[in-house]
């Protein structure tokens, strides 16, 4: 064979390998409204910066035709010109099935960006373990997660699932920091349909079983969701905006003047006069972020605790709030885990965080109590006492209870701790207060409801303030809510250099 022979056959492996399972899987592929493996690559990266790994790779399984590639296409490039490593299984090749060959290649990526220190993306569309080989086959994926595992904390690993992801491919994803999921064209289970109604008798589709709307609204598996392929990856090179290339970098800051608006007025209306009225509190974080920059993670779960990525003054950070405008901001299982995730996220890689707080305290009844809410709610308290990064809480009206301790208390570590006038940071509401300091006063007096009335009242000034805790040095300082944000932003430019460590230990015990 020749030379221009020999660059021939290189011409023609190198098409093979990019047809995939060829152009009647790929039309099919299409007219599920999904892309192929190579045209998620092509809008996830900068254009021309993809470099292939493994394209030559197949399975060498005696039984089955051989593939280049083997289901999945492996390799780096740039996202906004930042380093990245990739793989996108290919579903027209076995249903994007995982195959030893196939473990190989993320395996050998997992571990050139843990050498690198660069952000892992998953794009997930695969059938589950290849049948035809057994347990070669599951061995792979425990190679996967294994790595995952090792990676946690050290890199970011992001997973986009765009297809089918049943069985143990579920937990590769499990292991990464965020999922993005695809409406009506995703979903995630360990077992599938027709095993629960096997098993359960439960009639269930696959949608309403392990969708994207199930996972984004019932299980909190799924971070974001988005309508269609092109719109999952634009978010997740948003969402690489937000965040470092490993533990020990800094997230790149965009260019920010200074302008005349960090003193932002609407924040001295927001609060009601009446301590039982909602707001919303996203009201409030979109007045203290850089303009547009609020991208809110689990925005469908959890909804009485809201989280997600910002900028001040062109600086990420993380923002952890209660929100009152549903079940009155209160403390559940749900929100407690949700913020002790994002809270653990934000600490490994650096991203300080900021706590807006106005909570009652923790949601009561047996649902809560049977469920855990003990070891839930420490979770967070777990959390953020945890936390090396730069940490500023600021209360706007209610913090009660245990809940004020553990929304970033100052006794659990916060660096900066304020509070607006409209603060009330008290053991409980007055009305319980009063009821019990002054039950006997209550209950001789001619006029109980009256004088329960004065009590609430005598209580209220005496504690629904946030001076006593500031006479106590609880609270740095008490602040006019306009002034806020260039508050923040001030502290949070002190704290930079901030260098805090923990004990020597092989780690903590989480209770998980």
């Amino acid at each position: 064979m020749n030379t221009s022979e020999k660059l021939q056959l290189l011409q023609d492996k190198n098409s093979q390998a990019e047809a995939g399972g060829g152009a009647e899987r790929l039309e099919a592929q299409h007219q599920k409204g999904k892309l192929s493996a190579r045209e998620r690559l092509q809008l996830l990266l900068d254009s021309n910066t993809f470099q292939e790994i493994g394209k030559f790779v197949t399975s060498h399984h005696s039984e089955m035709e051989d593939f280049l590639g083997d289901g999945v296409v492996t390799g780096y490039g740039a996202v906004h010109g930042r380093l990245v490593y990739v793989y996108s299984q290919d579903f027209t090749v076995y249903g994007g099935s995982l195959s030893a060959a196939h473990a190989e290649k993320i395996c050998r990526l997992l571990d050139l960006a843990m050498k690198n220190g660069a952000p892992v993306i998953g794009l997930n569309d695969s059938g589950g373990a290849r049948i035809q080989e057994g347990v070669v086959s599951l061995g792979g994926y425990a190679d996967i997660f294994y790595r995952n595992t090792r990676a946690s904390g050290v890199i970011p690993q992001l997973s986009l699932i765009m297809g089918p992801c049943a069985g143990g491919a579920v937990y590769s994803p499990a292991l990464t920091d965020f999922i993005i999921m695809v409406e009506n064209t995703s979903y995630m289970f360990v077992t599938g349909p027709q095993v629960v109604k096997t098993v359960t008798h439960e009639e269930v589709s696959a949608e309403a079983l392990g969708g994207a709307t199930a996972h984004a609204s019932k299980s909190g598996i799924a971070h974001f969701t988005r309508a269609n392929d092109a719109e999952a990856i634009a978010l997740m090179r948003r969402l690489l905006t937000y965040l470092p290339q490993n533990c020990e970098d800094e997230t790149p800051a965009v260019p920010y003047n200074a302008g005349s608006d960090e003193i932002r007025p609407a924040l001295n209306q927001i609060i009601p006069d009446l301590a039982t009225q909602p707001y919303d509190m996203k009201e409030v974080i979109h007045e203290l972020l850089d303009r547009e920059s609020f991208l809110e993670v689990h925005a469908d779960f959890a909804s009485n605790m809201v989280v997600g990525f910002g900028r001040l003054a062109g600086k990420s950070i993380g923002i952890v709030a209660n929100q009152p405008s549903v079940l009155a901001g209160v403390l559940d299982i749900q929100a407690s885990t949700k913020a002790a995730r994002f809270v653990r996220f934000c600490d490994c890689f650096r991203i300080p965080l900021v706590v807006l707080v106005d909570v009652p305290g923790f949601l009561p009844g047996t649902q809560q109590e049977w469920g855990g809410i003990i070891s839930h709610g420490a979770k967070l308290l777990y959390a953020f006492s945890e936390a090396t990064v730069p940490r500023v809480t600021v209360i706007t009206r209610k913090a009660y209870g245990g809940a004020y301790d553990v929304m970033n208390s100052k006794h659990i570590g916060a660096d900066l701790n304020f509070a607006w006038p409209t603060a009330e940071i008290a053991v409980m509401g007055a009305k319980g207060a009063a009821e019990i300091i002054y039950r006997r006063e209550i209950q001789h007096a001619s006029n109980p409801e009256a004088k329960l009335q004065e009590k609430i009242e005598e209580y209220n000034e005496k504690f629904a303030n946030p001076y006593d805790a500031a006479s106590h040095g609880y609270i740095d300082e008490v602040i006019q809510p306009s002034l806020t944000r260039m508050k923040l932003i001030q502290s949070l430019e002190m704290l930079q250099n901030k260098n805090d460590h923990l004990p020597k230990k092989k780690h903590g015990n989480i209770p998980l």
